[in-house]
Order: structure tokens, then sequence, then C-alpha cells
């Protein structure tokens, strides 16, 4: 099981044993309070996500070691949630296992596709798919 898969399975775990929408979607906004602001240097316009209705900005570190560090933050409480769990699946990852990675099916998993608003799930496809064109651009 890759990385990524491994921490699917362990926010599944967590969502499942949370209950109704309202419970996790307090449990996602939590989520979403333990991300570090970005400064305001880094909200900047090659950094903000398209796609989005909320205000997102996503930083792309890559390391040392060939894998991909990401940061994010948004003007949204629930959105900024929608970026922790992206970036507890994605962050930290080397560029080929976040390509081989179907976020489609992880959101699937975890009932997000079924909770969100249109316009919130087109924002989550905006973010995975900048993650990977970012992915795809260091996979080198």
């Amino acid at each position: 099981m890759s990385a990524i898969q491994a921490e699917l399975t362990e926010l599944a775990a967590e969502f499942e044993v949370l209950g109704d929408w309202e419970e996790r979607y307090r449990y996602v906004i939590d989520l979403g309070k333990d991300l570090s602001p970005l400064t305001d240097a880094e909200r900047t316009d090659p950094n903000k996500v398209r796609g989005c209705a909320s205000q997102v900005w996503l930083v792309t570190e890559p390391q040392k070691d060939g894998t991909l560090r990401f940061r994010g933050d948004s003007d949204a409480h629930i959105v900024r949630g929608l970026i922790a769990i992206v970036l507890r699946l994605y962050s930290g990852r080397a560029p080929a296992d976040i390509l081989a990675f179907d976020a489609a099916a992880a959101f699937e998993a975890l009932g997000l596709k079924g909770a969100l608003s249109q316009q919130r799930s087109n924002g989550l496809a905006s973010m995975v798919g900048r993650i990977r064109a970012d992915a795809e651009r260091d996979r080198g």
C-alpha cells in the first residue's frame, strides 16, 4: 500500500467514527485550523488556485529528496479544511506517487463528493489539478 493510500485509509477511518455530515463538516473545519498560515508574500497571483469560488493559495516546495511539499491557505473555513485533507494526502510525496493516485476515487471513498456543493467539488478538483500539474513539472 502506498503512503498516500495509507493516509486515505486513516482519513476514511477518522470520518467513519464521526457519523453524520454535520459532525464531519466540523471535523473538516477543525483540520483547517491546524494549517500554518501563508505569509502575505506567498498570497500572490502565481500561487492562487484558479477554479475555486473562495480565495485559495497553494505553495509548492520541491525537496532535496525529490518529494514535493505543499502548503496552502484559504479565506473560507471549510475550504481550509479541504486543503488540510489534500495536503495530508499529497504533501511529502514523490511526483510519480502523486500522479498515480486517483483523487476522484479518494474523495468518493471519503464521501466528500456527495456532501460538497458543486462549487466546492470543482474547487477541490482545481486544487488537485494544480498539485498534479506541479508534480508533472517536477517529475523530471
